[in-house]
């Protein structure tokens, strides 16, 4: 299927912006979203956790946890080691989270507008399959 990539890259763009726009309210960006959602949904987390989980360079977290530290989203919690830093959300960052989350669940329902249940459906569980075929080629360079 040819140009597969450029419609999926076409709509990535607007919904990012999307999202920021959203979430400007709480000085918010997606990036720093992704930490929030990460470790609602996982818990307390190390940065390593994190990074490797969305395949981001562990100084690139450390600068959106810094980011939400000043916010009073996040706050860390010590660790078994000492040089491990365990973040998690702060009182602050679950009301946040609650609040942002229902603001992008009405906007997933608008942007699914006109868009049968059965098709949702489909790309909602085909847009991982895709994931899981481009990390399998990565895994093997050698093809």
């Amino acid at each position: 299927m040819e140009g597969f990539f450029q419609r999926y890259l076409s709509l990535y763009r607007p919904l990012i912006t999307k999202l920021n726009d959203l979430m400007s309210t709480y000085e918010l960006s997606y990036s720093l979203w992704q930490v929030i959602f990460y470790i609602k949904n996982h818990g307390a987390s190390t940065l390593v956790d994190i990074s490797n989980y969305y395949q981001v360079e562990k100084p690139t977290i450390t600068r959106r946890v810094h980011r939400l530290e000043e916010l009073e989203i996040v706050k860390q919690i010590p660790g078994k080691d000492r040089r491990e830093k365990i973040i998690q959300l702060t009182e602050r960052g679950e009301e946040i989270y609650k609040e942002c989350r229902k603001k992008i669940t009405d906007l997933e329902h608008s942007m699914m507008h006109g868009i049968n249940q059965e098709e949702q459906i489909t790309t909602f569980n085909t847009l991982p399959k895709i994931k899981n075929n481009i990390m399998k080629r990565e895994g093997n360079k050698s093809e």
